[in-house]
């Protein structure tokens, strides 16, 4: 019961606040999700890497409700974005880092998408998120799909729902883009 008055507290702040000040009790009801995300994509960072999952939830979260918050339409939308402002994040740290190497080679494929976002490489890192970024040029809902899947942790059901599109629809642009990853990938 307290679970569901928290996600209908969250529910109600993320789809009615309009200013900063409105998000002010946001954090606590979303944190525990917000940090899961982080840990997970944090998961495959080498051991020393300066960002902490914690780190990782606030940055995200000043990027999402700081000074000019957006509307969000529901939970999905939300968790998303904050999963792709943490994968913003990573990439943008790893290229100030200076660990990439410039125009070095491609990213080997593994069995597992989910495999290929956790490595600890910055270079495979790299060409992973650049495919993803071609994807989303050639059918942005399929790359949304990818971002919500490989980024956000969420179900199939789940971004059909985020999407506002049916299961059989997020399943084809699933299978798409892995089809089309696996292919730049290569």
């Amino acid at each position: 019961m307290v679970e569901e008055d928290e996600s209908r507290e969250v529910s109600r702040i993320l789809t009615e606040a309009r200013t900063a000040e409105d998000f002010k009790g946001l954090l606590p009801l979303v944190y525990d999700h917000l940090h899961r995300i982080a840990a997970r994509q944090m998961a495959g960072e080498r051991k020393d890497h300066t960002l902490q999952p914690t780190a990782l939830v606030h940055e995200a979260y000043l990027r999402l409700v700081g000074s000019q918050p957006l509307a969000w339409s529901s939970k999905a939308h939300f968790y998303g974005a904050a999963a792709e402002a943490m994968r913003r994040i990573l990439v943008e740290h790893a290229r100030a880092r200076g660990r990439v190497k410039r125009g070095g080679g491609r990213a080997r494929v593994t069995a597992d998408l989910a495999d290929l976002v956790a490595q600890d490489d910055p270079t495979t890192f790299l060409a992973v998120d650049e495919a993803i970024r071609r994807l989303e040029e050639a059918d942005a809902r399929a790359g949304s799909v990818v971002r919500l899947r490989l980024y956000a942790g969420l179900a199939l059901p789940e971004i059909a729902e985020a999407l506002g599109v049916p299961l059989r629809t997020a399943e084809r642009d699933w299978t798409y883009a892995r089809s089309f990853l696996y292919e730049r990938l290569q």
